[in-house]
C-alpha cells in the first residue's frame, strides 16, 4: 500500500457513541399507534461490520399486514383525510424537529445496523431525512395552489416498501409527501435494516401523530407481496431491484392501484478532456464509493475521454489509497462494511466474472478483518461494453472503465443500458455539459458534481429503472388524485 495510504482499522465501537442508542433486544411491528407482536417468527437483524446479532425483530404475515392496512384505513377515513392541511403540517413540522434533536441517535443507529460511515449517515443522512420533512410540511396547506388540479385529493392508504442502503432517507422520501397529500401510510424497512424505521415509530409516538397514520410493518419479501398485493391499499410505491420491480408490476397490473417505481442502475460518469481532474476525480470516488457503492444511481461505469485516460487514472488510484476502511462509527471512516453476506457474495461473483472475461483488477489493499462483510474499493480497466461488470449492477464498491473520444461516442455507450436512471458529466464547457445532458436517456443528469439530493428536486428514471418520480412537487403529485405525476 502507498505510503499515503492509512492502514485499516479493525473496529472497536465507540462505548460513548453506542450508548446514547437504546437497542432493544426485540421488536414488534408498529400498528395502529402501538408497538404489536407480530404472527410470523422473529429473525435477527446484526450489524455488517461485526456479524453481531443486534435485535430479534418481528415478521409480520398477511393477518399482520392486514391489521395494519385495517388501522391505516380507519385513520385516512376518520381523521387524516379529514384534517384541514394546516394541521397535517403541523404533525409534519413536528416530525422533522424531532428528527433533528435526535439526529445523533439516528445516526449511530443508522450506521450501526446498515454499515456505512457515520459521517454520511450523521451528515448526508439525517439532515436530508430532516429537510424532506420540512420541505413536504410546507406543501400540505398549499395544494390547491400548486397546480395539481382543481380538487387534488389523496390516494387514501399508501404501501411502501424501502432498501436497505438509505433506510432512514427512503423513509423519508416516501412518508412525508403521502402524509403531507394527505395519505395514511403502510411501510415495510427491508429485513436486513429496519431499526432506523421502528425508530421513527416512535417518534411518530413522540409527535402524538394520530394512531394509524403511520404503520410499519417488518419482514422479508413476502410481507413487502402482501402489502403490494392487498386489496385495500391504493397507492403502491417501492425502491429497490428492478427484479423485484417487475413483480410488482405484474402483481399490480389491472387493478386500480397507482405505482411509483424506483429501480436499478448502471450510470455512467463521464469526464471530458477540459474537466478539472482534481475535482473530477473527487466526484468520481464519490460517485462509486459513496456509501460502499450501495447506491441505486452510482455513477459505476466512468468514461473517460481517451487522451486524459492515463492522467484520469493515475490521480484516480493515488485518491483511492488514501481512503480508510474501517468501524462504521468512526467519524474518520471513508469506507464502511458491505450490508449482509448475501451482497457481499454478489460482488465478489461479479467481480469474479470480470477477471474471468479479460478486464484488469485495480484495487486497494488493506487488511480486511475475518468478521464482518468488507471489500476494498476495485476498478477495472480494460473493460468494453460486452462484460457483464458493464451491463449489471454490482451495487458495491466496484467500478468499471471505459474510454471515448467523441461527445456523440459518449452518449452512445452511456445510454447502452437497459437502465436509466443517472448520469454525470465533468466539462469546462457549458454548452457541451446542455448537450449531453438533452442527449443522455437519464432521468438525472449532475453536471461537475454526483449524488447530490435535495427535496425541492424530482428523482427517478426511465426504462429499466422504474417509472415515476420521487421529491419536489412530482413527488407530491404521485401521492394525490388526478394529478400528473
Amino acid at each position: 500500500m502507498p505510503d499515503t495510504a492509512t492502514p485499516f482499522f479493525e473496529y472497536a465501537p465507540a462505548p460513548e457513541s453506542r450508548s446514547i442508542v437504546d437497542i432493544k433486544p426485540s421488536y414488534g411491528l408498529f400498528v395502529d399507534g402501538e408497538f404489536v407482536d407480530g404472527h410470523g417468527r422473529s429473525f435477527k437483524t446484526i450489524s455488517p461490520s461485526t456479524e453481531e446479532v443486534l435485535a430479534e425483530v418481528a415478521e409480520a404475515d398477511e393477518a399482520d399486514v392486514d391489521l395494519a392496512v385495517k388501522a391505516a384505513r380507519r385513520a385516512y377515513t376518520r381523521v387524516w383525510s379529514r384534517m384541514p392541511g394546516s394541521e397535517r403540517a403541523k404533525y409534519l413540522f413536528r416530525i422533522a424537529r424531532i428528527i433533528q434533536e435526535r439526529g445523533r441517535e439516528l445516526a449511530v443507529l443508522e450506521s450501526i445496523d446498515n454499515g456505512k460511515p457515520i459521517k454520511e449517515s450523521r451528515d448526508v443522512d439525517v439532515p436530508t431525512v430532516a429537510a424532506h420533512f420540512f420541505y413536504y410540511a410546507g406543501w400540505a396547506d398549499k395544494l390547491d395552489h400548486a397546480g395539481l388540479g382543481a380538487d387534488p385529493r389523496p390516494h387514501g392508504v399508501a404501501g411502501q416498501v424501502i432498501p436497505w442502503n438509505f433506510p432512514l432517507l427512503m423513509l423519508a422520501w416516501k412518508v412525508a409527501p403521502a402524509l403531507a397529500a394527505g395519505n395514511t401510510v403502510v411501510l415495510k424497512p427491508a429485513e436486513t435494516t429496519p431499526l432506523t424505521a421502528l425508530l421513527f415509530a416512535e417518534i411518530c409516538q413522540q409527535a402524538d401523530l394520530p394512531p394509524g397514520v403511520v404503520n410499519i410493518v417488518t419482514g422479508a419479501g413476502a410481507t413487502g407481496q402482501a402489502i403490494v398485493a392487498h386489496p385495500d391499499v391504493d397507492k403502491v410505491a417501492f425502491t429497490g431491484s428492478t427484479e423485484v420491480g417487475k413483480a410488482i408490476a405484474r402483481t399490480v397490473a389491472g387493478t386500480r392501484k397507482k405505482v411509483t417505481l424506483e429501480l436499478g442502475g448502471k450510470a455512467a460518469n463521464i469526464v471530458f478532456d477540459d474537466a478539472p481532474v482534481d475535482q473530477a476525480v473527487e466526484g468520481i470516488v464519490n460517485g462509486i464509493f459513496f456509501n460502499q457503492g450501495h447506491v441505486c444511481c452510482a455513477g459505476s461505469r466512468l468514461l473517460v475521454q481517451e487522451n486524459v485516460a492515463d492522467e484520469v487514472l493515475e490521480r484516480l488510484k493515488r485518491r483511492m489509497s488514501t481512503l480508510r476502511m474501517g468501524d462504521p462509527l468512526d467519524k474518520n471512516t471513508d469506507i464502511g462494511a458491505i450490508n449482509s453476506g448475501e451482497q457481499l457474495k454478489r460482488i465478489r461473483e461479479l467481480s469474479e466474472v470480470g477477471d474471468a472475461e479479460g478486464a484488469e483488477r485495480w484495487e486497494v489493499a488493506c487488511d480486511l478483518p475475518t468478521k464482518g462483510f468488507w471489500f476494498p474499493p476495485t476498478i477495472f480497466t480494460g473493460v468494453s461494453q460486452a462484460h457483464r461488470i458493464a451491463r449489471e449492477e454490482i451495487f458495491g464498491p466496484v467500478l468499471s472503465v471505459l474510454t471515448f473520444r467523441t461527445p456523440h461516442e459518449a452518449v452512445e455507450k452511456a445510454n447502452n443500458t437497459p437502465y436509466g436512471l443517472s448520469a454525470g458529466v465533468w466539462s469546462d464547457k457549458g454548452s457541451r455539459i446542455l448537450w449531453m445532458a438533452n442527449h443522455l436517456r437519464a432521468g438525472v443528469v449532475w453536471a461537475n458534481t454526483f449524488n447530490k439530493f435535495d427535496p425541492t428536486s424530482p428523482f427517478g428514471g426511465y426504462k429499466e429503472s422504474g417509472y415515476g418520480r420521487e421529491g419536489g412537487l412530482p413527488g407530491l403529485a404521485a401521492y394525490l388524485k388526478g394529478a400528473d405525476a
